[in-house]
């Protein structure tokens, strides 16, 4: 009797362990934490982690992308309303204001139950496990994909298909996905691939290849595209930001000029370089102020 007493116990411990080695459900966060939350993983779990200090972005801050704020916010508006709306995908050039737009979006619509969940493309796979902590929610979730994009034998992309549209479980009313990507179709696309076009009939039928890179984005009903600026938009992101920041320019001959220099250098006049000369100037001024 003994014996069987210490493998009974030993079983049971054998199986305790097994447990927590397991995957488990991931546990529901306090929604009241925070606006915005991050899903981590710790081993083989998963869990959202409250965003202590999301951005401040207003869209105001927000120059030379006048079009896509309009059309985003007015989609946004319609899903915070509770009336359809649809899942959106940003493309475009770097440092054009993608992800800047959606987290403004959430600072002007967070009062108004609009909340951010943010995951990183390689825990997409996980996409199933966070809706269902979602449902009967009565705030409306943005699933937020930052800088996505898919290597040609990456499997993770038809997890994010099926939660866009077809998977044999519908998504909750109450949830978005906001992608941004400097990939149109979000997977790389090959010369190869379109060599296995063919005609039939006239008509252009592409290949398999080619059929599969576009269903992914073609599952977005919103296509937002982001191009460069041009200098004298570059010019006016940087004024504002300077007079955000309280300076007040003695030459803007000087700070044009040097803003330029600055952009040359880079080789780019996007929103993101415009921010960082404006910091940089800024600083200077403050610290020659100081001295």
């Amino acid at each position: 009797m003994d014996r069987l007493d210490s493998l009974l116990e030993r079983a049971d411990g054998l199986l305790e362990r097994l447990d927590r080695a397991l995957p488990q459900p991931p546990a529901s966060p306090d929604w009241k934490a925070a606006v915005a939350f991050r899903w981590r993983r710790q081993g083989v779990r998963g869990y959202l982690q409250p965003v202590a200090h999301p951005h401040r972005l207003r869209l105001t801050d927000l120059r030379g992308i006048d079009d896509q704020k309009r059309v985003l916010d007015r989609n946004t508006r319609q899903f915070v309303a509770g009336v359809p709306a649809n899942n959106a995908l940003l493309w475009g050039s770097r440092g054009t204001g993608k992800s800047s737009l959606v987290k403004a979006l959430l600072n002007a619509h967070a009062k108004h139950g609009l909340r951010l969940i943010e995951v990183d493309r390689h825990d997409l796979v996980d996409l199933a496990d966070i809706v269902d902590l979602l449902y009967g929610r009565p705030e409306r979730f943005l699933l937020f994909c930052d800088d996505l994009s898919f290597e040609a034998d990456d499997p993770s992309y038809k997890t994010l298909k099926a939660v866009l549209d077809g998977s044999i479980t519908a998504a909750p009313d109450n949830v978005l996905v906001y992608a941004t990507s400097n990939r149109r179709h979000l997977l790389p696309e090959l010369q190869s691939d379109n060599q296995a076009a063919r005609m039939v009939g006239g008509e252009i039928h592409q290949g398999e290849a080619v059929e599969e890179k576009i269903s992914l984005s073609d599952r977005f009903g919103l296509w937002l595209s982001f191009y460069p600026f041009d200098q004298d938009e570059y010019l006016t992101i940087v004024f504002h930001w300077l007079k955000r920041m309280k300076i007040q320019p003695a030459d803007r001959e000087e700070v044009r000029a040097a803003a330029l220099q600055w952009a040359l250098a880079r080789g780019s006049r996007s929103g993101r370089v415009a921010w960082q000369f404006a910091r940089d100037w800024a600083g200077r001024t403050a610290l020659a102020d100081r001295t």
